[in-house]
């Protein structure tokens, strides 16, 4: 059987994540080889290193100014320009299909979208199948949508209805749900609910604003009563002063570095503090995790977080002070604040979804369009154009 690709790109790390997912979903069902692939790397080489850190510094030192950009991108008609801009991108991705003659390309960047339908004449693929996996929430930048597909893949009823305000055919909406890694759906809900001889488990994952972190793990920890791990990923320097404040304090707490198993992680915690993220976002609802959302990018992670809060899953708190308030009122009385957010939280749960989109996509790779009442967890997708 002829393969599936996912292409994605390395400017956010949603893109990447849905990606691996996914791959990790068509592994376990074993339908159909997948392959994740981003092709602006050998397309653009240094010069795609070069945009990568340019892109994490504006939206890490001056996320006033990549708003301004986002919304430049998403209101202008600039899909002609971008076309032409992606020459070295169109030639790389004409040559792999041409190679590779896959069954079906999942683009899991938006930018890829705009060139399948040239590359599949190039290569001679006309029964080739263009998907598009959305992976951001309800405030969706135009650039997702303006390219035609066979279906769009979107993670959530909000989301979709929003597509449709967009003028995105309802025939081609399907409610798949965000690809998190399988493991998700294999941790299940094992963690005991917080109360009588279980502390809070709380999990602050730092991702940006490092200058407040160290204050709010303190002030944390000066409040006792938690449990508290705190991720500072690559930031060695970080997690030096993490490791140095709590010794001084005398209070315990797990100060991590990078982790490999974060499905693991996040589902034996009760609470999550972080910046709304799409992949953070949607593993934290994976695991029925409630959210307290430290950082917001502008229109990029806006929908993110707007998901969680009008969802009942997560609140946002701008400050650390919120952060510590919301926390204790969580998880005082019983926890009736956290069971409430956890009810909503595990109502749009979906941590199998990598696997039900990776059977959907075999399915549609084998020539049928799939019933809506097949074992899925879908809605229906389109016929073949």
């Amino acid at each position: 059987m002829r393969s599936v690709l996912l292409l994605t790109a390395g400017f956010g790390e949603g893109h990447n994540a849905a990606a691996r997912g996914l791959k990790e979903g068509f592994d376990a069902v074993g339908a159909q080889q997948a392959e994740v692939l981003d092709l602006f790397a050998p397309a653009f080489g240094g010069l795609y290193e070069r945009g990568r850190r340019d892109y994490l510094q504006v939206v890490n030192k001056t996320p006033l100014l990549w708003a301004g950009i986002y919304t430049a991108l998403d209101r202008l008609p600039f899909a002609p320009q971008i076309v032409r801009l992606l020459r070295p991108l169109q030639r790389e991705l004409n040559a792999v299909l041409a190679e590779k003659r896959p069954a079906a390309v999942v683009s899991v960047f938006p930018l890829y979208g705009y060139l399948l339908e040239a590359a599949a004449k190039a290569a001679d693929l006309p029964d080739l199948k263009r998907f598009m996996l959305v992976t951001d929430s309800i405030t969706i930048h135009s650039l997702w949508h303006r390219c035609d597909s066979d279906a769009f893949l979107v993670p959530n009823t909000d989301t979709a209805a929003a597509l449709r305000l967009a003028g995105v055919k309802e025939t081609k909406i399907v409610i798949s749900g965000f690809p998190v890694s399988p493991k998700y759906a294999a941790h299940a809900e094992a963690r005991p609910a917080p109360g009588g001889s279980v502390p809070p488990r709380v999990l602050y994952m730092i991702n940006g604003q490092p200058g407040r972190a160290v204050p709010l793990v303190e002030r944390l920890l000066r409040e006792g009563g938690l449990e508290l791990t705190v991720c500072a990923g690559k930031d060695a320097r970080l997690k030096a002063d993490l490791e140095s404040l709590t010794a001084r304090m005398g209070k315990p707490a797990r100060i991590l570095g990078w982790v490999d198993d974060m499905p693991g992680l996040i589902a034996r915690n009760h609470l999550l503090i972080g910046k709304a993220g799409g992949a953070t976002v949607q593993e934290a609802l994976a695991a029925k995790t409630p959210m307290l959302i430290t950082q917001i990018l502008p229109g990029q992670e806006e929908g993110n977080a707007r998901l969680l809060v009008q969802n009942g899953c997560g609140t946002h708190c701008p400050t650390n002070e919120s952060v510590v308030s919301v926390t204790s009122q969580l998880f005082s009385q019983d926890a009736v604040g956290w069971h409430r957010m956890h009810r909503h939280a595990a109502a749009l749960s979906r941590p199998d979804a990598a696997l039900t989109t990776a059977r959907w996509v075999a399915d549609q790779c084998g020539g049928g369009a799939p019933d809506s009442k097949a074992g899925y967890g879908l809605r229906p997708g389109p016929a073949s154009r």
